[in-house]
């Protein structure tokens, strides 16, 4: 047993006194070495616990097998179904995962690019800030396909995976209005993000395709809480933006958000005021967080196929790694609309619309 330390090529070559060529090259599987010098040479490094540098490999292979993914806010639960997708992928591959986060900040996203180049990784998802696309392009300049997700980013010809916003917004918008909300109200992100202007362009396509004003008060936007973090979808900031937006509220009313955390104070809210749900006011949120069933009533939601987002990025990536040079892929794919018990069930005319 050795004293410690650790277990490197020639440790085994010394051990069973061959060359440490010989041992790297019985390890890679090449046929320059026998059978039983190759078994006993593979039986050897597992007795000794020999782990292959990933390093060493790559300078020989010209790859470093690892995918690198930039993501802007690690609480996300959206962003935490999306890296086991591609970590999954990644594992299926060979890969290994470096993890990256911004916290929404232009500098750290650079920072971030930079080290992606330092590291050579094979490729990389990126959810950008949407700030900037130099260092994004100087990267994939260098050699290192990228695959955007969730956010499209201007000045970034490349390919790109994500959740269709506008879709997701107006499903819901219409199913409100066919189901015989009077009017419906968006409680939205305020950030220059393009899945938000998306879900805005979702609702106001639904309301203007029924000849519905869409009016200056309809859309109520939460500011970012700043500091350390910028947590655009926080039900604190959404509450205090829901308090106002509930003295609007005529019987019969729908709210459609920009998340179930603002979901959340949105029912904050309208509970201070006695504001049954569904029975006055429908909502339905956005991202189908997994508390989102269990609220009373129970939150309608519309989930992004989070993980189908991350498993599609990551092969589009390994495509590029493996040669592809087809044209830049934009793939939006649909969201799910989850109707429960806030939205009514399936028609809201039959709940009481009274005054409470």
């Amino acid at each position: 047993m050795r004293a410690g330390g650790r277990v490197t090529l020639k440790t085994i070559a010394d051990s069973l006194g061959v060359s440490v060529k010989t041992v790297s090259r019985a390890l890679a599987g090449k046929d320059s070495v026998g059978e039983e010098l190759r078994t006993r040479i593979r039986a050897e490094a597992d007795r000794l616990g020999y782990v292959p540098n990933s390093m060493a490999r790559s300078l020989v292979s010209g790859s470093a097998m690892t995918l690198g993914m930039v993501i802007t806010h690690p609480a996300n639960p959206f962003y935490s179904l999306l890296i086991s997708a591609v970590e999954e992928r990644c594992r299926a591959n060979g890969y290994s995962l470096l993890l990256m986060v911004t916290e929404e900040d232009l500098e750290t996203e650079r920072d971030a690019a930079e080290a992606l180049l330092r590291w050579g990784v094979d490729g990389a998802v990126v959810i950008p800030v949407q700030e900037g696309a130099e260092h994004w392009q100087r990267l994939r300049d260098s050699g290192v396909p990228i695959v955007l997700v969730n956010r499209v980013l201007d000045g970034f010809d490349g390919d790109f995976v994500g959740v269709d916003h506008e879709r997701g917004a107006y499903e819901a918008v219409s199913h409100l209005l066919d189901s015989g909300a009077s009017s419906v109200h968006l409680l939205e992100e305020d950030v220059p993000f393009s899945s938000a202007a998306d879900r805005r362009a979702g609702f106001r396509r639904a309301l203007t395709e029924r000849g519905l004003p869409v009016r200056d008060d309809a859309v109520t936007l939460v500011p970012p809480v700043q500091g350390r973090r910028v947590l655009p979808w926080e039900p604190g900031a959404a509450y205090q933006c829901a308090r106002q937006l509930v003295s609007r509220l005529e019987p019969g009313a729908a709210v459609l958000t920009g998340s179930d955390y603002f979901a959340l104070g949105l029912y904050r809210a309208l509970a201070e005021k006695g504001i049954d749900v569904p029975a006055h006011v429908a909502v339905i949120g956005h991202g189908d967080l997994p508390f989102a069933a269990y609220l009373q009533p129970a939150l309608a939601s519309v989930r992004p196929p989070a993980d189908e987002i991350g498993a599609r990025a990551a092969d589009l990536l390994f495509e590029r790694i493996q040669g592809s040079t087809a044209p830049a892929a934009s793939i939006c794919l649909p969201p799910e609309l989850k109707i429960r018990a806030s939205a009514g069930g399936d028609d809201l005319r039959t709940t009481n619309r009274e005054e409470p």
